[in-house]
């Protein structure tokens, strides 16, 4: 089992492979007043780029939240459970609009999850440039 903490850059090989396997995740932001906003997302990891990203409308309160934080970008947390396995990954997320990165989101989503997203015009992702990570894979 893959122990706490990891190299979010070179984490080992099982809990690389929990992050491969699907599982649902959740993402927290903060709101204004600072208190947790915290939803179920699909997440993928980069670890080679150390990126996290999370796919999402671009009206979402989630991605409000990352905004807000302005250019320095919000400080955020991705995790994931499967009874004693559990995983989190943290870092700055920031939102991107860019075409070719919220489509390699989209295809990276798809590996993962065996679905490809259905068509959204105002799709972004939010991309967390990890600092952490940790958990038991």
């Amino acid at each position: 089992m893959a122990k706490y903490p990891q190299d979010p850059a070179a984490p080992d090989a099982s809990y690389l492979g929990f992050w491969q396997e699907r599982h649902l995740c959740t993402l927290t932001t903060a709101r204004a007043d600072g208190s947790p906003h915290v939803v179920p997302v699909g997440v993928t990891y980069d670890p080679g780029r150390r990126l996290a990203r999370v796919i999402a409308d671009k009206s979402s309160t989630k991605v409000g939240n990352v905004l807000a934080a302005g250019a320095a970008g919000a400080r955020v947390a991705v995790c994931q459970v499967d009874g004693r396995r559990w995983a989190t990954l943290e870092g700055r997320a920031f939102v991107r609009t860019d075409r070719e990165r919220v489509a390699e989101a989209e295809r990276r989503y798809a590996e993962r999850y065996g679905r490809t997203p259905g068509p959204n015009p105002t799709r972004v992702v939010i991309e967390i440039e990890l600092t952490r990570a940790m958990g038991r894979g």
